[in-house]
């Protein structure tokens, strides 16, 4: 019997094996991209211990050089693209075996005209869209410089409550390390798509406010007017007044239109339409991995000025939509005495 147990637990170990190693396969090829070109030197490759783009825009590296730490006088990291080379310094530290980490914190900003905005954080690299190369450019202390490739880092698996590349949140675009078909670290930068942020949501007890931010290529003179679009067979759109703040787009949901069927529910998505361009209101500019459970939301009691009281949830759908359910309370149900039920 204890036998046969043993057996059963060495074939589920290798099942499990091979499960784990077809995920890292799929993550692999999901993260690697064709070789943008062959050098005709070859160039030493450093592996990097760490290499991720946190918060959407922040670059971090480290990579161990294995030269002796008094032998250093500089150290580049390099991004090119066709081209175009941005450059970030790093910065050494002494390790015990007498070698250097070599580290880098770089802010990123979306450029794709190539130059930074003016709101731009100072020192930050403009990036525009396309795969970026990174290398290592070190200099010794007699002025020798040795330039050395970054090598791609260990794939992420996918788990825990947030996701492994997130979107900017500032300007929507996706700075994402991959690795080429060769091995070597890249950096894709892909250019945000047109898209309705929610900036605020105000449960007030007599209304509903949204406050919203336009992301992405969109005409910057375009008028915009918002609609609230019922979910199901037979969509109604209800309009709703828009007024613009600061950069920022307000509206008031309208809740005694959206409960005109009494105590029916209904759920509502929330748009933005400017000509045949329609964008839905919700949050995604956030490295949630489930915006349904995390974002949550009460239930709230609204009162309208005709004496009508609604039952209002405004809630995320799993892809970070905004919709809000919403019917009118039914009323109090009245015991109606009888002479019979009199003693």
């Amino acid at each position: 019997m204890d036998q046969a147990l043993l057996s059963r637990a060495v074939k589920a170990g290798r099942r499990a094996r091979r499960a784990a190693a077809g995920v890292r396969r799929r993550i692999e090829r999901v993260d690697t991209v064709p070789v943008l070109a062959a050098r005709l030197r070859p160039r030493p490759v450093l592996r990097p211990v760490h290499l991720s783009v946190l918060g959407g825009r922040t670059l971090n590296v480290a990579v161990r050089y294995p030269r002796r730490a008094h032998g250093i006088g500089t150290a580049l990291l390099h991004l090119d693209h066709r081209g175009h080379r941005r450059t970030a310094a790093l910065t050494p530290e002494a390790q015990p075996d007498g070698t250097l980490l070599l580290t880098a914190t770089a802010p990123l900003h979306f450029a794709p005209h190539g130059e930074p905005a003016e709101y731009a954080e100072p020192g930050a690299l403009a990036l525009g869209p396309g795969l970026w190369r990174l290398s290592l450019a070190v200099t010794d202390t007699a002025g020798r410089e040795i330039v050395a490739g970054l090598g791609a880092a260990p794939p992420r698996t996918a788990g825990g409550p947030t996701l492994p590349h997130s979107p900017d949140p500032g300007s929507g675009a996706l700075f994402r390390p991959v690795r080429s078909a060769d091995g070597h670290a890249l950096l894709k930068v892909s250019a945000p798509a047109p898209q309705a942020e929610l900036v605020a949501l105000g449960l007030r007890w007599d209304r509903v406010t949204v406050q919203v931010r336009l992301v992405g290529p969109l005409p910057r003179h375009a008028v915009w007017t918002a609609e609230a679009v019922r979910q199901g067979a037979g969509s109604t759109v209800l309009p709703m007044p828009l007024e613009q703040h600061s950069g920022h787009l307000t509206a008031d949901l309208p809740l005694p239109a959206m409960a005109a069927d009494g105590h029916v529910q209904h759920t509502w998505e929330v748009r933005l339409r400017s000509g045949r361009t329609r964008l839905k209101v919700g949050r995604r500019l956030t490295d949630v991995r489930r915006p349904k459970r995390v974002f949550r939301t009460p239930y709230r009691s609204i009162a309208l000025a005709d004496g009508r009281l609604l039952r209002v949830h405004a809630h995320f759908s799993a892809a970070g939509t905004l919709a809000v359910s919403c019917a009118a309370y039914a009323p109090p149900a009245r015991a109606h005495e009888t002479s019979e039920d009199r003693p």
